[in-house]
């Protein structure tokens, strides 16, 4: 299986094939509005505008299961993200993101890409999954990864063997 097996209702309430995402670059992302590493949606947004005229998508999950700091709704979330940092990326539904009820998506990259010790739960919001062109997830990266840091691997994938 690869994440393009699978499906996701956006912000918006529309349901979408991640298949529509195939022969791209994805970071998928779980996401807050009220958690400490919130300020990463500046650096996302970031990514997003160098690199997505190159095949490059961020998809944010928002999720409230970390301490509560999603509260929102969609409409809040929406507008959270486009007032205070311009997010023109695709978002989802708020949406579980670890145990009984996690998303499908969400159990398929925690089983493709284990966080430390092998641990497959993803501990804090703003855990990253980079996915190649094929929908192969490449690597897990920590809440504290800033998006700067995982630029290189993107590129990597993009085919840019250039450091700029």
């Amino acid at each position: 299986m690869s994440v393009y097996d699978y499906h996701a209702r956006t912000l918006q309430g529309k349901e979408i094939p991640l298949s529509d995402y195939q022969d791209q670059v994805l970071l998928i992302v779980n996401t807050a509005s009220k958690c400490g590493f919130t300020p990463q949606y500046r650096g996302l947004q970031e990514l997003y505008e160098k690199f997505h005229d190159r095949h490059f998508e961020i998809l944010g999950f928002p999720s409230n299961q970390f301490a509560h700091q999603e509260p929102g709704d969609n409409e809040d979330i929406a507008e959270f993200c486009q007032v205070n940092y311009g997010v023109n990326f695709p978002m989802f539904e708020k949406t579980d993101v670890k145990g009984d009820h996690a998303h499908p998506l969400f159990k398929h990259l925690t089983e493709e890409a284990p966080g430390v010790l092998g641990s497959k739960a993803i501990k804090w919001n703003f855990t990253k999954f980079l996915v190649d062109k094929q929908g192969r997830v490449i690597k897990r990266y920590a809440p504290q990864t800033t998006p700067d840091k995982i630029e290189e691997d993107i590129k990597k994938l993009l085919g840019d063997s250039s450091s700029r």
